[in-house]
């Protein structure tokens, strides 16, 4: 069940514009639409320098062109969806009931990262009252935060957008393929000089954040330089959902792969913030730093 983990005690499974191609931040206000970007198909080592026990092992995979949203789905894109459908997330609806829950999981809610103290050392806590117009929780909402990505959405969410959309979520080796873009895999989102090269945490997580990409949440989409194949925040900003499934022990329900890392991904934990990385997160649950973006394989080509 999507409550479980938070339920029994278990540790999250997650570690944590003037001009859109240079991060700016606050001064960027970020990509609007719904464009989308030609990936051709090609061959590639997937899962290449694994760091973690849980990437790899390397395989050459061959992949098919397909199209795929130049950014991740934003909160105002979502929003259409909702008022064209009328949907309700996951973290909108009532909890299943579980024997011993404590009685703020009872009602709709979400997880949302915390800082953690002396007085609340938790990493993440249950919310009431979170879901994608309060990815924290109430009262803050998302006000002036249209091209934010929309987070809070559960697998089933990204799948319901995605039937609306008429579009799919990429398989993982789509995701990967797209992320690195034939170029080879960096330890860490930086350029030559050390700048940041994309929304993650510098410091020293999750105590002291440097916040030297100039965000210390999540940035509106395209505010840094895009891949080669022109994609945006394919590393950072939020990790995404893949239509591929995983396998993690302490579940309560089916998993399915995230990947590319988040504004919490740090050097000294989680680290995920390369094509290679991945995690293995409960369907049923959003977070304040999981999103998505589509891809279209039905479409045909630029040359068809």
């Amino acid at each position: 069940m999507r409550r479980r983990w938070l339920a029994a005690g278990l540790a999250l499974a997650l570690s944590a514009c003037a001009e859109p191609d240079q991060p700016s931040g606050a001064t960027c206000t970020g990509l609007a639409g719904n464009q989308m970007v030609w990936v051709p198909g090609g061959r590639f080592v997937m899962g290449d320098d694994p760091r973690y026990p849980d990437e790899g092992p390397p395989r050459a995979i061959t992949i098919k062109g397909f199209w795929i949203d130049a950014h991740e789905v934003t909160n105002a894109q979502f929003a259409a969806f909702v008022a064209a459908t009328g949907y309700k997330t996951m973290a909108e609806r009532d909890p299943p009931r579980l024997p011993g829950a404590p009685s703020e999981m009872q009602v709709p809610g979400s997880a949302v990262f915390n800082i953690p103290s002396e007085q609340d050392p938790r990493w993440w806590r249950w919310v009431a009252g979170a879901q994608w117009r309060h990815p924290a929780g109430l009262p803050g909402d998302i006000a002036g935060r249209d091209r934010e990505p929309v987070v809070q959405i559960a697998w089933q969410d990204a799948m319901a957008y995605a039937r609306w959309a008429g579009k799919q979520l990429p398989s993982e080796a789509q995701w990967e393929y797209a992320a690195r873009a034939g170029a080879a895999s960096l330890a860490e989102p930086v350029d030559v000089s050390g700048k940041p090269q994309a929304n993650y945490y510098q410091g020293v997580f999750p105590v002291r954040n440097l916040n030297s990409d100039g965000y210390a949440g999540r940035a509106p989409v395209g505010c840094f330089k895009p891949n080669g194949f022109g994609l945006y925040d394919m590393i950072g900003n939020v990790w995404e959902w893949t239509s591929s499934s995983g396998s993690r022990a302490d579940a309560g329900e089916p998993v399915n792969i995230i990947k590319g890392g988040s504004y919490l991904c740090a050097a000294n934990y989680c680290a995920r913030y390369r094509p290679a990385a991945r995690q293995f997160q409960e369907r049923g649950l959003g977070t304040d730093h999981i999103g998505f973006r589509l891809v279209d394989t039905a479409r045909p080509g630029p040359d068809a």
